[in-house]
């Protein structure tokens, strides 16, 4: 008796295939270019089958950007008991991440969507955001434990110093994204969390 197709596998084959076609696309047409038709005929797919797993293309893309990630098993941040040494090697594969065409066309779409878009905004701060963030602070706690960090340090704070001159690098386009940066704001940050 022949096999009767797997529906369920099918969708699946059929929904990688969208999300390896957004991803790819983005990166060489760019966000404003892009389209569900461009999507639906890379992916050999119809209209109508992205339509009913997506609302828009910019959930199509965060879905796109979702699966760079999965198969991690949580976010964790090394720990090796030297925070200089943990923030430097994370910031560095962030600075890596960033400079990866094909990591960083997607989320540049990405970011681009969500400034229009309030509940892709909520979506992303709760599906990616908020894990990795939490991620982060765990580890500042480690080091304030460990006496590394000022015990009163905002931990809040303290990411927005390591974090936000990258992004703003990485959004405005005004400087490289090397190791050594990665390095100087990490050591920056550091001069100002260390106890006093």
């Amino acid at each position: 008796m022949a096999k009767q197709p797997d529906p369920s596998r099918r969708s699946e084959r059929s929904r990688q295939a969208v999300l390896a076609a957004a991803r790819e696309l983005v990166t060489e047409v760019g966000y404003a270019k892009l389209s569900i038709e461009a999507i639906a005929a890379r992916a050999g797919v119809g209209k109508q089958t992205i339509y009913r797993w997506w609302r828009s293309k910019g959930a199509v893309v965060f879905d796109a950007v979702l699966t760079l990630s999965e198969g991690d098993d949580g976010v964790a941040l090394p720990d090796t008991g030297d925070i200089e040494a943990d923030l430097k090697t994370v910031m560095r594969a962030t600075v890596a991440e960033f400079a990866d065409p094909g990591f960083e066309a997607p989320i540049r779409a990405l970011n681009t969507e969500i400034l229009q878009d309030p509940e892709l905004a909520a979506l992303y701060r709760e599906k990616v955001a908020g894990p990795v963030d939490e991620a982060k602070k765990a580890r500042l706690r480690s080091a304030q434990q460990a006496g590394q960090i000022a015990a009163d340090a905002d931990l809040d704070l303290a990411l927005e110093l390591l974090y936000a001159p990258l992004y703003q690098r990485w959004l405005l386009r005004s400087g490289p994204l090397t190791a050594d940066y990665a390095d100087a704001l990490v050591e920056l940050a550091l001069k100002a969390l260390r106890p006093a």
